[in-house]
């Protein structure tokens, strides 16, 4: 399961984040997490706890995810369209010229301090 290797990746980014600017405590870490990034965030959601509950700073701090829908342009009509749903082939032109624009994001978004 590498949501635990992402979990602790996470907290350990928010540890730095948080010596940086004289954190005491975080309630909240939100991230923005492709549909397509292969990550499970339900998997993440029960790792963090687990996880974040062994640190000084991050000691109940919940997690939320923002879901990035997974969206594929044509190269050849240059329409969007859904990834998950279509796949690789344009469902306008049927063209297999396709690149995946947004989707594999797994970003930091907000941390709130209390």
């Amino acid at each position: 399961m590498h949501e635990l290797g992402i979990a602790f990746y996470i907290i350990d980014m928010v540890e730095n984040l948080g010596r940086q600017n004289d954190l005491t405590s975080v309630a909240r870490v939100k991230l923005r997490l492709g549909e397509v990034s292969g990550v499970i965030p339900s998997y993440l959601q029960d790792v963090w706890r687990w996880a974040a509950d062994r640190t000084e700073l991050m000691r109940a701090a919940e997690l939320e995810i923002e879901s990035v829908p997974a969206i594929t342009r044509c190269l050849d009509c240059n329409r969007t369209y859904a990834t998950v749903e279509y796949g690789r082939t344009c469902p306008y032109c049927a063209s297999e010229k396709t690149e995946l624009i947004q989707g594999q994001e797994l970003e930091l978004d907000e941390i709130e301090a209390t």
